[in-house]
């Protein structure tokens, strides 16, 4: 992957956020009584490495769009084909998403990295398809290790992009029919934990849907094995 362009000032940041620290320590108030909001601006200011930490704008939300095959599993009510209705929604600039970033003044950009069907192009969709859709994780690798790496570098390669474009804040998100059951799958994979411990419910599957979709999670780790690395899991 490309990490050129990127250059941690872990020196810096450490210094501002210790000064962030020690000035909300110093504000007429008890110490630590704005929660979140302190730890938020301790953040900004190590990010950012001077203190007190610039606001973060303008702010640009990164959808993600790709198909499962996983969904062939049954784990999700919803048909595969939602996710390319939903990239319109975006495009139309009529999904939840859409409503919060224009709320926050942000932009959103929509990359096609996998999905199944063919979208309909526009300045709002950026096209860096993979493949159509992975296959089904329970039953076989879901990418090969090279579609894995080039779906890593457009990661890498849009983050560039909107940071030369001046972007100060990448919200990134990500759409596709049976993606929680991909996510938990590597979640379990990372960690060790019991794939029960961290599946969630998605879109609000009912108890059997949710046990089915535990144990295809289980399978696809078995299938994967103990000696899959990160890119092979």
């Amino acid at each position: 992957m490309n990490q050129e362009g990127v250059t941690p000032t872990r020196t810096a940041g450490v210094e501002a956020a210790a000064a962030a620290r020690s000035l909300h320590d110093r504000l007429a108030k008890p110490r630590g009584a704005l929660g979140r909001l302190e730890e938020l601006g301790i953040r900004l200011a190590d990010l950012a490495g001077v203190c007190p930490p610039p606001v973060p704008e303008p702010a640009i939300v990164v959808v993600f769009a790709a198909d499962h095959g996983v969904v062939a599993e049954g784990v999700t009510p919803w048909p595969q084909e939602v996710t390319a209705q939903m990239v319109a929604a975006f495009r139309r600039g009529g999904a939840a998403i859409n409503v919060l970033a224009r709320h926050a003044g942000a932009e959103v950009l929509v990359v096609d990295v996998g999905v199944a069907g063919q979208l309909e192009r526009s300045s709002g969709v950026l096209d860096r398809k993979v493949r159509a859709g992975t296959a089904n994780l329970a039953v076989e690798a879901a990418m090969t290790e090279n579609d894995a790496r080039r779906a890593l570098d457009v990661g890498a390669e849009v983050a560039a992009g909107c940071a030369g474009k001046g972007f100060r804040c990448l919200i990134t998100g990500d759409m596709g029919i049976g993606n929680t059951t991909a996510a938990a799958a590597l979640v379990a994979g990372f960690t060790g934990r019991p794939p029960a411990e961290v599946t969630g419910r998605g879109t609000g599957i009912d108890n059997a849907t949710w046990a089915h979709k535990v144990d295809v999670i289980e399978r696809a780790l078995q299938r994967a094995g103990d000696e899959a690395g990160p890119i092979g899991l």
